[in-house]
């Protein structure tokens, strides 16, 4: 299954910037993306493993439930 490199913007906007077959080649344009300083405030990039770009989408917007907070762990 390819990588899948995106911009996630406010309301679930995404926009898909490349495909790669390795996790080294995705993993290091999206450090690229972040170092150049060009994205848009609230603008994250996101590495997505999955088998198309349909898949990667529903992956990126759907919604998780909160991690559990213990007061010890701060």
């Amino acid at each position: 299954m390819p990588y899948f490199v995106y911009k996630v913007f406010a309301f679930h906007r995404l926009e898909c910037v490349s495909r790669f077959d390795g996790f080294r080649e995705a993993s290091a344009c999206a450090k690229a993306l972040r170092a150049e300083g060009l994205l848009e405030p609230g603008c994250q990039v996101r590495v997505m493993f999955a088998e198309d770009t349909f898949a990667a989408e529903l992956l990126l917007t759907e919604v998780r439930e909160a991690r559990p907070h213990i007061a010890e762990d701060d």
